[in-house]
Parts: C-alpha cells; sequence; structure tokens
C-alpha cells in the first residue's frame, strides 16, 4: 500500500466586488484555525512542513492557500485578465482574505504570512481586529519600498529564473541547501508577471506609516517574527514597526533568513511554537 500525506486539498470559490474566484487550498489539522499566506510570487508549498507537523495540527486547523495567479488558482474565469497589468493592491488584498476565511465559515481565525504576506497581516490587524484571533507577520515591516522593478517580467530575461535566484540570497547560508533548493524551485514556476504584481502591493501601496499605533493588541494581538538575514524586510525594520504598535511582540529569529517556513523549518517552527503557545495560554484565560 502507499504512504498517504494527511493533509486534504480542495477548491473554494470566493467572491470578491462580484468576481468569482476559484481558490485552491490545503489544510491539516484541528482546533484554531490558522490561515497561512504565501510570500510573493510563490504558493502554498511554503507551507508544506507545517502542515504536516502533528505538535502543531493537534491544536491548529493549518490552511495553506494560493492566492488568485498563484500556484492552482487560476486567474478569474469570467473576466479578460490578461488585457491589463497585474497589480495587486492594498484594497483587494485584504478583502479577498476575509471572504476567503468567511467562504470557509472560519471562526476568529489566527492570519500568518510571511514578506508581502506578513505585510498584508499587519493590514488585516489594522482593518479588521474583530473578526481575526491574532496575526502573525513573518518578515514585515511598515513600509518596504524599492522593489517594484521592471526588470522581474520583462521579454530580455527568463522570468522564472530571474525571480527564483533574485530571492536564493535571500535565504541564510546554513539553512539545509535541499531546502533552499526547493525555495529556488517553486519561485521558478510562477506566472509572467505574478512576482512583479505582487511586489506592487509589497513595495507601493502598502504603507502604514503613522497608522501602526490605531491596530488594537487588545481585540487581535500581533507577533512579528523575523530572521536575522532578512536584508528585505531587516530585523530593525520589523522591531521598528513593532514599537509602534502598543502591546504587539517581536522576535528576531536566529540563523534563518526571509523564507523561514520553507528554508528552514526546523528553526522556524521553535520560534513559531512558542507564538502559538501563547495564543493558547490567551484562549484558556479567556476560557
Amino acid at each position: 500500500m502507499g504512504k498517504f500525506s494527511s493533509v486534504k486539498a480542495r477548491y473554494v470559490y470566493v467572491d470578491v466586488d462580484g468576481i468569482e474566484y476559484k481558490v485552491y487550498f490545503e489544510e491539516n489539522g484541528q482546533g484554531i484555525p490558522l490561515v497561512c499566506q504565501h510570500t510573493a510570487g510563490c504558493d502554498s508549498r511554503q507551507w508544506r512542513y507545517l502542515l504536516e507537523d502533528p505538535n502543531i495540527t493537534q491544536n491548529f486547523r493549518v490552511i495553506a492557500y494560493d492566492l488568485p495567479r498563484h500556484g492552482k488558482s487560476d486567474p478569474p474565469h469570467d473576466v479578460e485578465w490578461w488585457k491589463e497589468e497585474y497589480k495587486l493592491t492594498t484594497d483587494f488584498y485584504v478583502r479577498f482574505i476575509r471572504n476567503f476565511c468567511e467562504a470557509l465559515e472560519l471562526e476568529n481565525p489566527v492570519f500568518m504570512g510571511s514578506s508581502f504576506g506578513g505585510n498584508v497581516a499587519l493590514q488585516l490587524a489594522l482593518e479588521y481586529p474583530d473578526y481575526f484571533r491574532a496575526t502573525i507577520p513573518v518578515e514585515a515591516a511598515d513600509h518596504t519600498p524599492g522593489f517594484f522593478l521592471d526588470w522581474w517580467h520583462h521579454p530580455h530575461t527568463h522570468g522564472g529564473e530571474v525571480c527564483a535566484s533574485g530571492v536564493w540570497g535571500l535565504m541564510a547560508p546554513q539553512s539545509p541547501e535541499k531546502d533552499r533548493r526547493l525555495t529556488w524551485w517553486y519561485y521558478s514556476q510562477g506566472a509572467p508577471g505574478v512576482f512583479k504584481g505582487d511586489l506592487y502591493f509589497y513595495s507601493v501601496d502598502h504603507d502604514l506609516r503613522g497608522k501602526l499605533h490605531q491596530i488594537d493588541t487588545n481585540k487581535c494581538p500581533v507577533y512579528l517574527l523575523t530572521g536575522e538575514y532578512d536584508y528585505l524586510s531587516t530585523p530593525a525594520d520589523s522591531k521598528r514597526t513593532a514599537d509602534q504598535i502598543p502591546g504587539a511582540k517581536f522576535i528576531e529569529m536566529k540563523g534563518i533568513g526571509h523564507f523561514p517556513m520553507s528554508e528552514n523549518y526546523e528553526v522556524f517552527v521553535k520560534y513559531l511554537e512558542e507564538v502559538l503557545q501563547d495564543i493558547l495560554k490567551k484562549e484558556k484565560t479567556l476560557a
């Protein structure tokens, strides 16, 4: 007999502004919903280790999805999406995530995202503090300018290899090579223009400067986790961000880079477990 994973995969239909998106997601576990957003230009495969970690899934229902245009989630079928340049906006991003969670009928989920997913985790804490139980912005900051560049999508370059090679140096050199290579592999498979379009949100539309003090961590606790080798959202950037959010917590993750969940899960999960235990402790206190 074959050996099977405990992870289950499905599609769900999510409506945003009257447009229907067929969204692929994977899940495993039971308990508090933990919704996971991949990094820009990539897909839910980055969360493969987390989805199969029995220490996590015994208390959390881990859900990892592919944003539309990423992985197995196509562009919207009933609109002529190919006639305009893809640019991910803050408004669409936060409403898509909220609508995705509602489509799955999740009750007060925890949201965790990395890189541009970490930045949107901050946006969600600001916009929907009564809906999300907590947010975990990984490799995030209030503002990350400078990476919305034409050469991420240019006819003179091999888009997949350019994107993949561009992120190679963001990983810590001591992270296992087999996992760094897989992270590179995932990035090499992104559709044309998607990575650049994601970076529109990351570097242009996302800007919470002067607004972070409005985040209410009494309603929605915020835990920022950043690897010491990250030079996009540095530990100093994330700490500066956390310092402006009353009650937020910041943890610098040693020996790891910009893609902690896929480049070195064994290191990442030690820091994540600390956060998840704190969330569980808060739940028991409220109960």
